[in-house]
């Protein structure tokens, strides 16, 4: 491979995607795996909000715990 077809795209500010996610529910009593997903999110405190990627990781933790979480 001479390494053609790799064309990297950058993103403008303007162009990337971000949601809001909101903590409206602790974590405890749901296990470690969704308080770790949580943590993840970095939403550290109910009400506290995050503006993150709108990307198929960023959207399948929110998927995991979208019983704690608000997005929007």
């Amino acid at each position: 491979g001479s390494g053609q077809g790799m064309v990297r795209r950058v993103k403008r500010e303007s162009e990337t995607k971000l949601v809001k996610v909101t903590l409206v529910r602790s974590p405890i009593g749901f296990g470690r795996r969704q308080a770790a997903v949580v943590r993840g999110l970095g939403v550290r405190r109910i009400g506290h909000s995050v503006e993150l990627l709108d990307n198929p990781a960023t959207q399948g933790m929110i998927a995991k715990v979208r019983h704690l979480v608000k997005v929007g």
